[in-house]
């Protein structure tokens, strides 16, 4: 009986796969599709941010499904697809393919599945995957506790809360830009 060792996944294997997933230990993980509500947040922070990058004419705003490759981090992971994210970094030679680098910026939006013990830790990994690769703000945004939960490269493990009635703001990744949160879970 012989063994075939696994051939690990690359970007490449990645970019040509249907639907939302990440490069994580050579593996393509594929993540579920999301519902109504948290699309429905994801896309207004987009849009918010889009109109944003457009009016001071500096960075990218982009949606969910968006890739961005990064080297190799000490999870194994090589790539993020934040469900809204902010970038500064160089476009792609090639448009079509994964943004070279990780995001400025990312907007990570509560499934229905992501709320308890397994799922903060599994968030809280993230976060970390993304502040070692370079991300300056993390999101984690709750639709059901209507709750935005910002997180800065610099205290990862301290988040600054904002409630209906404040703005939500990802400074310093993106310089001046804010959103009310009531207009975020509307």
């Amino acid at each position: 009986m012989s063994s075939a060792t696994p051939v690990a996944a690359t970007l490449d294997d990645l970019s040509s796969v249907e639907g939302k997933a990440e490069l994580i230990n050579g593996r393509i993980v594929h993540l579920m599709p999301t519902g109504f509500r948290p699309g429905r947040v994801g896309a207004r922070i987009f849009r918010s941010l889009d109109d944003h990058a457009e009016a001071i004419g500096q960075g990218v705003a982009l949606p969910d499904n968006v890739g961005f490759a990064v080297p190799m981090l000490s999870s194994g992971r090589e790539s993020f697809s934040p469900d809204a994210a902010y970038y500064l970094g160089p476009l792609p030679s090639n448009p079509m393919r994964f943004l070279p680098g990780p995001p400025t910026f990312a907007a990570e939006v509560r499934s229905e599945n992501d709320y308890g013990d397994a799922a903060e830790a599994e968030m809280e990994a993230k976060r970390g995957d993304y502040f070692e690769a370079g991300t300056s703000v993390v999101w984690d945004v709750d639709p059901v506790n209507e709750v935005i939960r910002k997180y800065r490269r610099n205290s990862p493990h301290r988040a600054e809360i904002f409630i209906r009635g404040q703005q939500a703001d990802a400074e310093p990744a993106v310089p001046g830009w804010s959103v009310p949160v009531g207009r975020v879970f509307a």
